[in-house]
């Protein structure tokens, strides 16, 4: 038996290899998800109602950035398969047109920025949230070219599965938020008190602080050699065609699934300033307990793509199960502290607010921590199978189901239920889990027909 075990742990694919590539990317993960937690706390203690617009225009904003976002940053998958099939002088070309993609996509988000108030006028949130919600959201639209630049350049090196570089600098990103959100939200060392609009900067200023450092390496002479990270900067039309056939399918589908959850958000927000507030206290907790396996994900991602490109399929699946087994027992574990143990999540938030303010929230919260402990479970599979056909280049079955399942079983039953049957916030929670659920079992089912198998995004002979 403890030869078996000492096998499973050491053999190529198996839980060793898996958790050494992916350790880096769960602390990197687990810092995204602290940058925010951190973010909401601090708006918490000054002000429910800047907490209250702060999630709305947050995810509104990571909404129309998900849809370049999830297509430039898919060169890491090309970057994946080219390294697998030892293709180095592709990796910089590759990285190269990826940057061109962020760049249009930031270019277009920056002018949509100056459209934030008639957006959050025809959303309808009440005056005051409204002009929260405007400020937060055009400050991000205008810095917006940091998140989308950035995940193409972290693609070169987590496509490698050289992942402690993107841990170090998301880590040093956490840190530049953290400071600047205290100084600037509560105006100290000399700065003006600026609330949600310090938060927002405060945001911009550390998604934009992984350009520069990623770039100081990977456009150095040591990557230059093998990797061509400065040679040849012609536009290569083949090359930028088929990383928009996959990689623009797999940003439709990360901004779906989004837009989603962001018109759910909005929906929901019509039911009032205390329920809005608790569902973005829920989220958050989900957030900080859930980021990390996107960590797994992105590694199981990787190590598809790697190993399709060396064409060892068996290895890639050998992987996948690992991720799975590795993030059902985690989240099961977490989903029992979300139901047993609610408040030791909830305090964070409770601690410095205005206690007569913070009771009818922390009411709804409890219960909403019950919806999440059910509905991650399910999420498990989501994470872990759309990564891992992702990976292989099964990205147009991921756009199409997600449409599919966001509109009809998350969007239209959420108007049809909050506006129409006039529902409470229990009932917009059922909708949410339910449609979790349901496009989890989706994926797994994708995944288990095996398509993906014979699937690869780069060319099938040298060039």
């Amino acid at each position: 038996m403890l030869k078996f075990f000492k096998n499973l742990r050491f053999r190529e694919g198996g839980y060793r290899e898996l958790l050494t590539t992916a350790f880096p990317l769960i602390l990197t993960t687990a810092s995204w998800s602290v940058l925010q937690f951190i973010d909401r706390v601090f708006l918490t203690w000054y002000s429910p109602d800047v907490l209250a617009a702060s999630m709305p225009a947050g995810i509104l904003n990571f909404t129309l950035t998900t849809l370049f976002l999830g297509t430039a940053s898919y060169s890491a998958t090309f970057v994946a398969q080219y390294y697998g099939a030892e293709k180095f002088h592709k990796i910089g070309e590759t990285l190269r047109h990826g940057i061109y993609i962020s760049l249009i996509g930031s270019l277009i988000i920056f002018f949509i920025g100056f459209m934030s108030e008639p957006i959050f006028h025809i959303i309808g949130h009440g005056a005051e949230i409204e002009k929260f919600e405007s400020e937060y959201f055009k400050i991000l639209c205008f810095g917006s070219i940091g998140p989308i630049v950035s995940s193409v350049l972290a693609g070169f090196y987590s496509g490698r599965g050289k992942n402690k570089p993107v841990m170090w600098t998301n880590f040093i990103s956490l840190g530049i938020n953290t400071v600047f959100d205290y100084i600037l939200i509560f105006g100290k060392l000399g700065f003006p008190e600026m609330g949600i609009k310090g938060a927002a900067i405060a945001t911009v200023i550390s998604g934009a602080a992984p350009i520069l450092i990623y770039g100081y390496f990977i456009f150095g002479p040591k990557y230059n050699i093998k990797y061509k990270t400065l040679s040849n900067f012609n536009f290569n039309n083949e090359l930028f065609g088929r990383m928009l056939k996959f990689g623009l399918p797999s940003g439709v589908h990360f901004f779906i699934e989004t837009a989603g959850f962001t018109a759910f958000l909005l929906i929901l927000g019509r039911l009032g300033t205390i329920e809005l507030a608790a569902t973005n206290i829920a989220f958050n907790i989900n957030t900080i307990a859930f980021m990390p396996m996107i960590g797994i994900g992105i590694a199981i991602s990787m190590l598809t793509g790697q190993n399709i490109g060396r064409n060892r399929v068996d290895i890639a699946e050998r992987f996948i199960w690992q991720g799975f087994h590795i993030c059902f027992a985690y989240m099961g574990l977490i989903a029992l502290t979300y139901f047993f143990l609610p408040n030791i999540y909830i305090y964070p938030f409770e601690v410095n607010a205005n206690p007569a303010e913070f009771i009818p929230i922390k009411k709804f919260a409890v219960v909403l921590l019950k919806f999440v402990a059910v509905y991650s479970i399910f999420d498990t599979l989501n994470l872990v199978f759309a990564s891992a056909i992702k990976g292989a280049g099964d990205t147009r079955f991921v756009m199409v189901i997600g449409i599919l399942l966001s509109l009809f079983l998350l969007v239209i039953p959420s108007y049809i239920v909050l506006i129409i049957m006039k529902g409470d916030l229990y009932d917009a929670w059922l909708i949410a889990s339910i449609y979790t659920s349901i496009l989890g079992f989706s994926y797994l089912i994708r995944f288990l027909t095996g398509k993906w198998k014979s699937m690869k995004v780069i060319e099938h002979t040298l060039l």
